[in-house]
């Protein structure tokens, strides 16, 4: 029996503002120990008994900075499958496609574990054992769902009604007085949105309750690109077939509607990080309160959390705050109002302000940029391009860059000519030319571009050749 674990892993965590943005969202984010949330979730996905492939599915922009994630702590031995979604079509269509691409390969009995990669599990060998029990039950041909033993009455959960292994119901975020009633019946679980279940098991139930999602997703996966990747496979389902998949969650489509259900109860030092209150669960407090990430000097200041990646925070003589620094925005919230992060975010997206999908730092496949500085008709980059990777031949239509080599060597197409630069070495490349960069070299490449001209956005780019299928 195959145990195939999946890793859903996606969304724009909008709550965790300004770390997370749409670019770089919420599995993305570094906790402590620096490693991430998609981090933890393949050690997670590694520790479930005879683990041979690790499939995930995310957003097909995002593919080149997982496989980045991943190649910092992968096994040896243990091969990645990615499912490529274009577009975000919720935990539905998500399901569906990894239901269907696991039949494909190892037939209906296979066994899938499916967890959110935004999800925090702090005790490996608990998890490790719930999911041995919820593998025994899906064996069986039952759903199962994990539930987590209540600490307190939390109003932003979901929970479960279980009789011993079996649901009786699926019950939305409660109330105060309604989550007090549920801890207190002994009856209920927070709902951890984590599921097990064979191939066949759940294409059989979205035959029966989302007909419509299933065959959708099943015409997307059938025309799916499938091509061979360093660390596995890579499949990126059709474009214009995924769109037209209906947006539903699994719980509505599936969970709430079927009566094979089953819940595996347990203890795994699981959390939601679903705001910036959860996420500063995971440091620890000093004498006042205080959870701090980052280098800062407190005076009279109190149960607050403080994070910052690179400059000194200061703090007088306040409390109950949350201070999130990172390169270009400060977030300064009320701790009782960590939730409404959101709303901040949709504003910014609603004006069409760029923090709302990138960080000063963007991640491209074949490496880095930062924007230092921009002003009119100018703007200055920090370009990192890893070794043997090459951006695509391109050309711009409203700018000109010159191009300075600060260390490595760069391998560059320039118009007619085709020039290799070492450091202190340059370039300049005038609007409308032909163009490539390039490393050739086995260390990481470094340039300065300097861009000026009328329009400097990141869409003045016309690709004629790129080796990551972005023309």
């Amino acid at each position: 029996m195959k145990i195939i674990p999946t890793i859903m892993s996606g969304g724009a965590g909008a709550r965790l503002w300004p770390v997370s943005r749409e670019t770089h969202p919420k599995p993305f984010i570094k906790l402590a120990d620096g490693k991430s949330l998609l981090q933890h979730a393949f050690v997670r996905a590694a520790v479930l008994p005879d683990v041979e492939q690790i499939v995930t599915i995310t957003n097909r922009e995002l593919f080149f900075k997982t496989e980045d994630e991943y190649r910092e702590i992968a096994a040896p031995g243990l091969k990645c499958t990615y499912l490529l979604e274009p577009m975000g079509r919720d935990t539905a269509a998500a399901t569906a496609i990894a239901a269907l691409h696991v039949q494909q390969v190892y037939g209906d009995d296979a066994i899938i574990v499916l967890f959110p990669a935004d999800h925090m599990i702090r005790d490996l060998e608990a998890f490790r054992a719930a999911s041995v029990k919820a593998i025994e039950l899906a064996a069986k041909g039952r759903l199962v769902t994990f539930g987590i033993n209540p600490e307190y009455p939390e109003t932003g959960y979901g929970y479960i009604e279980a009789d011993g292994e079996n649901v009786v119901r699926f019950v939305e975020k409660p109330d105060l007085a309604r989550a007090k009633d549920y801890i207190a019946s002994g009856r209920f679980f927070w709902n951890s949105g984590m599921f097990c279940f064979s191939a066949g098991t759940m294409i059989g139930l979205m035959e029966q309750h989302c007909p419509e999602i299933l065959a959708q997703c099943q015409a997307s996966v059938l025309a799916a690109f499938q091509s061979k990747v360093a660390s596995g496979t890579q499949v990126t389902l059709d474009r214009d077939l995924f769109a037209q998949v209906p947006k539903n969650s699994i719980d509505y489509a599936v969970l709430e509607k079927a009566d094979n259900v089953a819940m595996v109860g347990c203890d795994i030092g699981w959390t939601d990080i679903g705001s910036w209150n959860a996420l500063a669960e995971l440091t620890d407090a000093d004498a006042a309160g205080n959870r701090i990430n980052g280098d800062t000097v407190l005076v009279g200041t109190e149960n607050c959390f403080i994070q910052s990646s690179d400059r000194l925070i200061g703090t007088v003589g306040v409390s109950d705050l949350v201070i999130v620094d990172s390169a270009d925005a400060v977030l300064v919230a009320h701790k009782d109002q960590a939730q409404n992060v959101k709303q901040l975010f949709a504003q910014l997206k609603d004006s069409g302000h760029e923090a709302h999908s990138l960080h000063r730092t963007v991640h491209r496949p074949w490496g880095t940029y930062t924007t230092l500085e921009e002003g009119e008709r100018f703007k200055i980059k920090r370009i990192e391009v890893k070794p043997g990777a090459s951006l695509s031949l391109q050309m711009h239509h409203h700018r000109s860059e010159h191009w300075v080599v600060v260390s490595g060597t760069a391998k560059v197409i320039n118009g007619e000519q085709e020039l290799i630069l070492s450091t202190n070495e340059s370039t300049y490349i005038p609007c409308g030319h032909k163009h490539r960069l390039e490393n050739p070299g086995i260390m990481r490449l470094v340039m300065i571009e300097v861009q000026s001209g009328d329009y400097l956005g990141e869409d003045d780019i016309v690709r004629f050749e790129d080796v990551y299928g972005r023309t």
